[in-house]
């Protein structure tokens, strides 16, 4: 259940509760706890508006399977009628055969064939709010080279190194 779902129905039960027991006992009768995480309602709300662009073609949803947070990614994909690949990791990708093992909103474990057609494509990307990073660039380490097998991967970028304060004597 998304978050404005949760809200919804809360909404909808202490309005129940201040109907049955008035406003001076509600709070006998009804609390509501907001335990869904800031990074959770970002992403969720991220995507609808990534999916409201008619020029993705297609989105790809990083995390676990068992992440009841990334299946409600998945799901606002699938319900605005984008092809949307669920992978909780890149080893679910295999780059010679262009195929995709991947989970659905419904928990169905699919095999996908062609998933990256050829030509340009315009993908989103969106990942479970646990999901490391290191877990997404390697999914989209595997979509480039799918798209390009000349593709060599991403050069780390040069940083300066950084200076570390010595100890200061101590008295």
């Amino acid at each position: 259940m998304l978050k404005g779902d949760t809200q919804e129905m809360g909404k909808m039960f202490e309005r129940t509760m201040l109907s049955k027991y008035g406003p001076s006992a509600l709070a006998e009768h009804f609390m509501l706890m907001d335990t869904i995480c800031d990074a959770t309602q970002e992403r969720q709300d991220a995507l609808y508006e990534i999916t409201d662009d008619k020029s993705i073609d297609l989105m790809i949803v990083v995390g676990g399977f068992n992440s009841s947070n990334t299946s409600h990614l998945q799901e606002i994909a699938e319900h605005k009628g984008i092809p949307s690949f669920w992978v909780d990791s890149a080893a679910r990708i295999d780059v010679a055969g262009n195929k995709l093992l991947h989970k659905t909103g419904w928990g169905e474990l699919k095999e996908t064939t062609n998933w990256l057609g050829d030509g340009p494509v315009t993908i989103g990307i969106t990942s479970g709010a646990s999901t490391p990073d290191r877990a997404i660039e390697e999914v989209l380490d595997k979509v480039f080279r799918i798209k390009d097998p000349a593709f060599a991967g991403i050069a780390p970028k040069q940083c300066a190194a950084v200076a570390v304060p010595e100890d200061e004597e101590e008295e």
